[in-house]
């Protein structure tokens, strides 16, 4: 009886993987229905003769009555396993992107526990089907601050009483770890809620090549705009 029930287990955990292996290439765009064009011109106040006090804002029932429609979307963030689920589409170019699949037993992160390194190292990634973290993470970016004297040496520039952070370039320094400052991956990474949108979003994301869509570039072009 044990071993069917191990034979039955590990049919289902193949089933799922190869599901998601055949899911993995599709991406996700959240921003679908906020985006659709119909939607927009629905909800353009500029193309209407009369605006009512409900389109003002993002309540749109009877300003005046507490009704029971008057309830916004509650946040949903129930979603498959990891492993199992498909990833969504950035919302612009090395956007950090949404966590597609349930954070349950993985948060809070600690320096203790990590939970999220053990499937979206780059060395395992692959492996997994999960999303490898970029060179970006794995360099530091923080310029070099000593303290001669009295005077802030930052990057070997003395800096002013006025301005301790005027250094527009860092020297980059690739390491062969998590950098400190990446570790904390819920501090830009957070679960998509599947509530529905409030109002019509007009922002189109310029992915260029379309890569940008579910991969990172920010090493590449952490620079761009201040040499």
């Amino acid at each position: 009886m044990k071993m069917l029930i191990k034979v039955a287990a590990l049919s289902s955990l193949l089933v799922a993987s190869s599901l998601y292996a055949a899911e993995a290439a599709k991406i996700v765009d959240i921003n679908a229905k906020a985006s659709d064009a119909t939607r927009i011109t629905k909800e353009d106040l500029g193309n209407k003769k009369v605006v009512t006090e409900e389109a003002l804002g993002l309540r749109k029932t009877n300003l005046y009555e507490e009704a029971e429609e008057t309830t916004g979307d509650k946040a949903d963030f129930s979603r498959p396993a990891p492993g199992t689920s498909t990833r969504f589409e950035r919302a612009f170019v090395n956007a950090p992107p949404m966590i597609p699949h349930s954070v349950e037993g993985l948060l809070p992160i600690t320096t203790a526990n990590n939970q999220c390194v053990t499937c979206h190292m780059p060395a395992v990634a692959p492996s997994m089907k999960a999303t490898p973290i970029p060179a970006s993470h794995f360099t530091d970016y923080r310029p070099t601050t000593v303290m001669d004297g009295e005077k802030v040496l930052k990057e070997g520039k003395e800096m002013g009483p006025a301005n301790t952070s005027d250094v527009l370039v860092a020297k980059a320094a690739k390491t062969e770890k998590l950098n400190n400052s990446r570790f904390n991956c819920s501090q830009c990474h957070a679960p998509q809620s599947k509530g529905g949108t409030v109002v019509a979003n007009t922002f189109q994301g310029d992915f260029g090549d379309g890569k940008g869509k579910s991969s990172s570039s920010l090493a590449d072009v952490m620079n761009e705009g201040v040499e």
